[in-house]
């Protein structure tokens, strides 16, 4: 009887022994998922801590890998997760987790201002998906950091075209063609700008540059900066369109700004937008808008930051606006 007990009490043991460890027992995802949510929490070290019980049981996991350098990241900490996405990206089969991996690289490498690899893992990024609308954007902010204007213009220029709609990228495309001195190109972009996003910081900054352009002002080359001799000629030839259009303004008085800047961007979309050559992205968009009876309103939602009287206008005007929306949402640029 005794054998008996000792022999029920050892599988007793057992048993219990088993399903504590069982119960011990946290999967890999289950572990990807507390440490997710204890980023969300900004509890970094908490995550840390759930990914490194990851990695020991798969060092060669490629999620986990990219969930530390992104932790890490989070924390302050973003150059201890390089080797991580190292990882990720050597051990990673998953074309859009590579590319996350190759974008948290580049914002890295950005924030330290190593620009070159910056650029060269957002290229890789890229070049694991090329549909990554966020990866253009990035690329563009670091050749526009790196004064790699020509680059950059490029770079925002495909973030448009797969998705014309972001602010962000129009904004940086109107700063790069600025910073070139290609101000036609550089006004067409503001507009654009302005008009998906015309009541913020950002929008007065943007208007400002707007108006600079409309005056006639000079932008001074930036230290460092030196365009190629291809890019002044096409700065110069810009230049030289926009003074015609615009020659005859200094002179004429009108009722308010907005009456002003109505007639400068009618005068300014028609000698773009009826250019047999060298046409501008935007030019043909704006031409159209020009032809039409919102012209007037989209002039005084641009420069309702600069105007209050403008703003004022728009707000008695309610049904113009909404025509003006109206046709925004029916006409989209084409590149």
């Amino acid at each position: 009887m005794k054998i008996y007990l000792n022999a029920m009490f050892a599988l007793c043991f057992v048993s219990i022994s088993l399903t504590i460890k069982a119960q011990d027992a946290v999967s890999v995802p289950d572990l990807i998922k507390q440490g997710q949510e204890l980023n969300q929490q900004k509890n970094y070290a908490g995550a840390i801590e759930k990914y490194k019980s990851a990695l020991k049981l798969e060092p060669e996991n490629a999620r986990v890998n990219y969930e530390m350098a992104f932790a890490l990241y989070s924390s302050g900490k973003g150059a201890e997760g390089v080797p991580y996405l190292e990882k990720a990206i050597k051990t990673g089969t998953n074309a859009q987790l590579s590319a996350g991996a190759y974008s948290l690289l580049g914002s890295i490498y950005s924030g330290a201002n190593q620009f070159q690899k910056s650029i060269t893992a957002y290229t890789n990024g890229i070049k694991a998906d090329s549909a990554n609308q966020r990866l253009y954007y990035n690329l563009g902010i670091a050749q526009y950091r790196a004064k790699q204007y020509s680059n950059a213009e490029q770079s925002f220029i495909s973030a448009l075209k797969l998705d014309s709609s972001y602010a962000a990228s129009q904004r940086m495309y109107a700063l790069v063609t600025f910073h070139q001195n290609k101000r036609a190109e550089a006004l067409l972009g503001f507009c654009r700008f302005l008009m998906l996003e015309p009541n913020t910081a950002q929008s007065a900054e943007a208007f400002g540059n707007l108006q600079n352009i409309l005056s006639g002002g000079s932008l001074k080359p930036e230290p460092g900066y030196k365009p190629s001799p291809a890019t002044k000629a096409i700065a110069d030839n810009q230049n030289k369109v926009l003074a015609k259009a615009l020659s005859s303004f200094m002179s004429r008085r009108y009722a308010s700004p907005g009456d002003l800047l109505t007639t400068q961007l009618k005068a300014v979309f028609t000698a773009l937008g009826t250019m047999p050559n060298n046409k501008y992205y935007f030019a043909d968009y704006f031409y159209k808008l020009s032809q039409t009876e919102h012209l007037p309103t989209f002039a005084r939602l641009i420069s309702q930051k600069a105007y209050p009287e403008n703003a004022k206008w728009l707000k008695e005007n309610a049904e113009k606006v909404t025509a003006l929306e109206n046709w925004m949402k029916d006409n989209k640029p084409v590149f």
